[in-house]
């Protein structure tokens, strides 16, 4: 099993900056790679980014490219998500979820953390 948790979300203007982390513990060698997704009321759960646990290769979504970083710290068994130029439509619950799979579907990914509030206010 995994277990992940995620911190650094809260409230920033239009433009402004946040690093999320997701902290994993257990058997974390068992994962290929860890996600962020990110869920706004009302909709659906989106994918935001995925690097590879061992490799460091990175897949990002098309609406956060350029804007935003995901990085691990193996040392730290840690994955962040820096997002800069965040935009109100970038508010929602955003999660953090680790995947012994290639696929970035969510129904892929076997283990999730509870989640943090970003909110962009306009």
């Amino acid at each position: 099993q995994v277990q992940l948790v995620e911190s650094g979300g809260g409230l920033v203007q239009t433009g402004g900056s946040l690093r999320l982390s997701c902290a994993a513990s257990g058997r974390t060698l068992s994962m290929y790679g860890v996600g962020w997704f990110r869920q706004a009321p009302g909709k659906e759960r989106e994918f935001v980014a995925r690097i590879s646990w061992n490799s460091g290769t990175t897949v990002y979504a098309d609406s956060v490219k350029g804007r935003f970083t995901i990085s691990r710290d193996n040392a730290k068994n840690t994955v962040y998500l820096q997002m800069n130029s965040l935009k109100p439509e970038d508010t929602a619950v955003y999660f953090c979820a680790g995947t012994r799979s290639v696929s970035l579907r969510p129904a892929s990914f076997d283990y999730w953390g509870q989640g943090t509030q970003v909110t962009v206010s306009s």
